[in-house]
């Protein structure tokens, strides 16, 4: 098998028609995240992203995308951004992962949400984890009424706040694949102070991850697009959405909500409103990620899986990156791992956040302003 690395700006249009094609003929693929449009996006706004295009005879037999920083350290395309990455390949096709790494000049991959069982990488897996999604298969009337059998008190407690919202505040109106830019502007400010709310890193704080949202934002084709929804009250947005879709999935990506609302539970009004709103578009499925947050499992109707794990060559690099990685890995899949400490570590996060947004505030305010 012969190995080219490029820029994923650099693949043609034939390339780019059967990346497509090898996506759509595997249902694990189905993931805007292992598209070839984000792969572009991404070069376009970042050096080290590239492309290994594996090529067997006369026929590309698959993709792998990755980014290559420092000492030839190898990780997804997106890295912390994204829910899912791989090899887009020929169903069943198994590469010598080494050689791969090789070709890429790459030391060691890292990966935690590879799609589980890979046969390139399945032998690297350290652990396979969850990734709860909301099924519309067989339509949203039987996804709800899943979500009620998870938890009928749930349900019944949301709909009446949903209820209560429209009264107090105004009726509610949902918008599917808003084109307003200020929209966006107005969800993205929302989520930056959820992330200093909750002691987390901006991720919106960096430029090029505004401009990727907004290029993201401007994608409109059968096979990828970007969608933004947003919930309102009367004339005031209070809850919404960005996310990543195909034709068929929608992943979850950047969700928030005004803060101002938090009493009417606006998030999770939006999300049934969303969910609705997708099925009604012909959308199978709304994949929300691994771990995190309770109301994944009150939501989900099915599950994906996604792999951690590490494939390397003997390196002086390789086994430095590897004192440094494990440590954090191991410390991680504990606190997933037991709720009751992953909501011991929330709650120090969101303390260290209002603490910070505390000493911001007292460093901007003038002096003798008390």
């Amino acid at each position: 098998m012969k190995i080219n690395v490029v820029r994923p700006g650099e693949l043609g249009p034939p390339e780019r028609a059967r990346w497509r094609e090898l996506q759509k003929a595997d249902p694990s693929l189905d993931n805007p995240f292992l598209s070839v449009e984000f792969a572009v996006a991404m070069d376009r706004l970042r050096d080290y992203v590239r492309v290994a295009v594996l090529q067997d005879g006369d026929r590309i037999a698959g993709f792998f995308p990755y980014e290559r920083h420092s000492f030839g350290i190898g990780k997804p395309l997106g890295g912390f951004l994204t829910t899912c990455h791989g090899l887009i390949a020929e169903p069943g096709l198994k590469a010598d992962a080494r050689a791969l790494l090789r070709a890429c000049k790459l030391t060691v991959f890292d990966f935690d949400h590879l799609v589980a069982g890979q046969p390139t990488f399945a032998p690297y897996e350290s652990d396979v984890r969850p990734a709860p999604v909301m099924d519309f298969t067989a339509g949203f009337d039987v996804w709800i009424e899943q979500v009620r059998a998870n938890s009928p008190k749930n349900l019944k407690t949301v709909r009446y706040k949903e209820r209560k919202l429209g009264r107090e505040q105004g009726e509610l109106r949902f918008e599917w694949a808003s084109p307003d830019p200020e929209a966006l502007r107005t969800l993205l400010a929302w989520k930056s102070d959820q992330y200093q709310r909750t002691g987390r890193v901006d991720r919106f704080a960096q430029p090029w991850i505004v401009e990727l949202t907004d290029l993201m934002h401007a994608e409109r084709s059968a096979d990828f697009s970007g969608v933004l929804t947003m919930l309102y009250s009367g004339d005031v947005p209070v809850a919404g959405h960005f996310g990543l879709r195909t034709a068929t999935t929608l992943v979850g990506w950047f969700p928030a909500y005004d803060t101002a609302y938090a009493r009417y539970s606006p998030g999770i009004v939006h999300h049934l409103q969303m969910a609705e709103a997708a099925a009604a578009s012909g959308l199978h499925m709304v994949d929300m990620g691994k771990g995190g947050k309770e109301y994944k499992d009150w939501l989900k109707s099915g599950t994906l899986y996604v792999a951690e794990g590490r494939v390397s060559r003997p390196s002086p690099a390789a086994a430095v990156h590897w004192m440094g990685r494990t440590p954090f890995n191991k410390a991680r899949t504990i606190v997933l791992d037991r709720p009751s400490l992953y909501k011991a570590a929330d709650r120090v996060l969101k303390g260290f956040g209002r603490m910070r947004r505390s000493i911001q505030h007292d460093v901007k305010e003038p002096t003798g302003a008390r």
